[in-house]
């Protein structure tokens, strides 16, 4: 005999895959939404499909967008000659939480690392090397996590660019080794940009 009826258990199935979900997450979620009004329900599913439907990525910067180029790329008050390298989406969240850093952004999807299999060729580095030929950028600040991966990511992207002319600068080690920026508070992320140094 099964423990749930089997949309139920399809359901939690389908919530242990997400980041974070363990068994007991995915059955108090699954539960919730069946108790949960159908509107409710509804609401979540057509996020869900709009999600799908509606977001893509910059073809400038790999961000995460509804309108390609994304708003960051299209704001005229951001300095064009300055890019900040991050390894996700989330990672401009964190960036952008200090309120200083005006200059645009590159999102890779990643970073270097062997063991799972991830080299640079997975990376999103074609269209960034084709903005550094452009002659407009003046310094690429290598925000990658300070961990394993972000390093080798940071030391890779170093060898690769400082022969294009570019000065390549990386974020000061304000946030703890081992950690990953989508974690690190304003003022922390704040100090990691500020007292960034070249590589």
């Amino acid at each position: 005999m099964k423990d749930y009826a089997e949309p139920l258990a399809r359901l939690i199935d389908e919530l242990k895959r997400l980041p974070g979900i363990g068994q007991k997450s995915a059955q108090r979620i699954a539960f919730h939404l069946e108790r949960a009004a159908r509107e409710e329900v509804e609401r979540l599913a057509v996020a869900l499909l709009e999600l799908k439907d509606k977001i893509r990525l910059c073809s400038i910067c790999n961000n995460l967008t509804e309108a390609d180029p994304c708003e960051y790329c299209t704001d005229p008050s951001r300095d064009p000659t300055v890019i900040c390298v991050v390894e996700t989406p989330y990672n401009v969240v964190a960036v952008e939480k200090t309120r200083e850093f005006r200059g645009l952004y590159h999102v890779l999807h990643g970073a270097i690392s062997p063991l799972q299999g991830v080299g640079p060729d997975q990376l999103k580095l074609k269209n960034l090397i084709e903005r550094l030929k452009s002659g407009k950028i003046k310094e690429l600040i290598v925000a990658t996590n300070p961990n394993v991966e972000g390093e080798a990511t940071a030391v890779y992207l170093s060898k690769l660019i400082k022969p294009l002319g570019v000065r390549v600068t990386r974020i000061a080690m304000g946030i703890p080794v081992g950690s990953e920026l989508e974690f690190a508070d304003e003022v922390t992320m704040l100090k990691a940009i500020e007292g960034r140094r070249e590589i």
